[in-house]
């Protein structure tokens, strides 16, 4: 098996930093600053914008939006549809100097169809259930579901 990435020919990449073994699937855009780590897979239709960093083996399901100050670290997983947010504040052609950072840390999984407000941490190895909406911190190994999202358990006691 070859090192280099793998980039579909219907995909548009534009970052410089795409990591050995990566797989980047049809109608993906990857702007300029974006940095994806190794055994990565990025699923069709999603976009990564240019201050975002994602760690190895992260898997980035169909239909994800990766904005400006989202930070994936190794092992994570985005369900399909996930959407993050990164302005608190959003306004027409009104940017703010500095956009929030969001972090999902370490093997941490979030179910299909989730939102991650801007500027939450989520946990190394926790789990967000599909279609939560996250608006605070999530603890490391918890597991949150609902609207806002609230611990109803934890992983590997």
């Amino acid at each position: 098996m070859s090192d280099e990435p793998f980039v579909h020919a219907l995909a548009d990449v534009q970052a410089l930093h795409i990591g050995p073994r990566t797989r980047v699937w049809q109608f993906v855009v990857i702007l300029p600053g974006a940095v994806i780590g190794a055994d990565c897979n990025i699923c069709s239709h999603c976009f990564v914008e240019n201050d975002v960093v994602v760690g190895d083996r992260v898997t980035v399901k169909s239909g994800v939006q990766l904005w400006d100050g989202v930070r994936l670290e190794d092992d994570v997983f985005v369900g399909p549809n996930v959407t993050f947010t990164n302005d608190p504040f959003p306004r027409s052609r009104a940017y703010p100097v500095a956009f929030p950072q969001t972090v999902v840390r370490s093997g941490a999984s979030i179910g299909g169809g989730a939102t991650i407000l801007p500027g939450v941490e989520i946990g190394a190895r926790a789990m967000v259930g599909a279609g939560a909406v996250v608006t605070k911190n999530v603890p490391e190994r918890a597991i949150v579901v609902g609207n806002p999202a609230s611990v109803i358990g934890y992983v590997d006691p």
